[in-house]
């Protein structure tokens, strides 16, 4: 696996610096200061490079900028509205602009409205560490009491709808409004931020868009964009929803293993990837992800490696960020069916034996509590994932063929 780390840019809070002395080799950023819907210009691209290539007193890094995470895709594109053809065309310019400045993998998703979706942002663990944490009542009760979308108490069991009656109940008003903007928090580093009016004018806009016209929609746009990156060289790696079910009436078309075989096979070429989070997936108590990763291997891009805890066996309930090695989700297993693939890449001759991998989110740990921090990317608590997942790998690397 080749090590990354995603960045935020100038403004974040963990450095270059922080992550050269973490041993990381790669860096996985994007420009989120431009607008969903516009090109990725050579200029800003070339920006973006010059600052990931030097530490704060101005010695080379000799870190590059090797992943997009993400090159957003508008909401215009999945409801085909409004300028989405030119928003595919300017898709497919900023593809051609990254290939031209050396880069090669461009991850992003197909979520409908939200990206990753919390209710708690610094939940506390009983050892101190906080972490990010999906509370399916809490989401309940922003839902249907702060949100008021129509339809939904219907969308969930009656006990959660009673339990989420009662929790809103007793919540004051600053915990509301957290609780809104958690929900809301919409792309991390983006330039947009949602407000709830924002949220209610964006559900009506997909009031027409069913399961199948969003699996329709998806398609139109891999067959436009997937032939120009096998044609220049570039390798799409769509992520799976965060997390992986139903949320506000919305559908969801990247949960589950079938899906991403469906994705992969309507416009199948190589270049149409996966991105295999461990976290995202890992929410579902039906994804096997050692599994996914043996079957599906050929096709991913970029991994995402972190756990999660779910706390129930229901495939919609809640779940926070586990540590590394914690959670529910074998990492050893994964990491093991991901060093066969490897394998059987370099026998094959391919140029990206080596895949990709970032040490996903993970809990504030020591100095990350209060440094103020991108939610979910702590330096302290990434490095620590970091190194376990390193050594899992350097052991089974020790151990040999399995």
């Amino acid at each position: 696996m080749r090590h990354t780390w995603r960045w935020f840019g100038p403004n974040d809070r963990v450095s270059i610096d922080d992550m050269m002395q973490a041993g990381v080799q790669g860096v996985v950023t994007a420009l989120h200061h431009v607008p969903t819907g516009t090109v990725w210009s050579p200029e800003e691209i070339a920006r973006r490079q010059a600052e990931v290539s030097v530490m704060r007193d101005g010695a080379a890094s000799g870190l590059a900028w090797e992943v997009v995470e993400s090159l957003p895709v508008s909401e215009a594109i999945k409801t085909q509205t409004g300028d989405w053809r030119a928003h595919v065309d300017n898709w497919i310019a900023s593809m051609r602009n990254l290939k031209s400045a050396g880069i090669e993998v461009i991850c992003y998703n197909f979520m409908p409205v939200l990206d990753w979706t919390r209710t708690d942002l610094a939940w506390r663990r009983p050892n101190g560490a906080t972490c990010m944490r999906f509370d399916f009542v809490d989401f309940a009760a922003f839902d249907i009491h702060i949100l008021r979308r129509k339809g939904a108490a219907e969308d969930v069991p009656d006990a959660v709808r009673e339990e989420a009656a009662r929790r809103f109940s007793g919540m004051d008003e600053a915990r509301r409004q957290q609780l809104a903007g958690n929900v809301v928090f919409g792309l991390p580093g983006a330039a947009e931020r949602f407000t709830l009016e924002d949220v209610r004018a964006l559900l009506d806009s997909y009031a027409p868009v069913t399961d199948a016209v969003l699996r329709r929609h998806f398609h139109d746009f891999l067959e436009q964009v997937a032939p120009v990156a096998e044609e220049i060289g570039l390798r799409l790696c769509c992520h799976p929803d965060d997390p992986p079910f139903g949320l506000l009436g919305l559908p969801r078309v990247m949960s589950t293993e079938a899906d991403f075989a469906e994705r992969c096979a309507a416009v199948d070429l190589p270049a149409n990837g996966i991105t295999l989070c461990s976290g995202s997936l890992g929410a579902r108590p039906d994804n096997d992800l050692p599994g996914m990763m043996d079957r599906l291997g050929d096709r991913v891009h970029f991994l995402h490696l972190r756990n999660v805890r779910r706390e129930g066996d229901a495939i919609r309930g809640s779940f926070f960020e586990d540590e590394h090695l914690g959670g529910q989700t074998d990492m050893v297993a994964l990491v093991a069916a991901v060093l066969r693939e490897e394998a059987r890449r370099r026998k094959a001759g391919r140029a990206d034996a080596a895949i990709p991998m970032r040490p996903d989110h993970g809990q504030d740990i020591l100095d990350d509590i209060g440094r103020g921090g991108q939610p979910g990317y702590p330096a302290i608590g990434r490095l620590k994932g970091l190194a376990e997942l390193r050594g899992v790998e350097a052991a089974l690397r020790h151990a040999g063929p399995a």
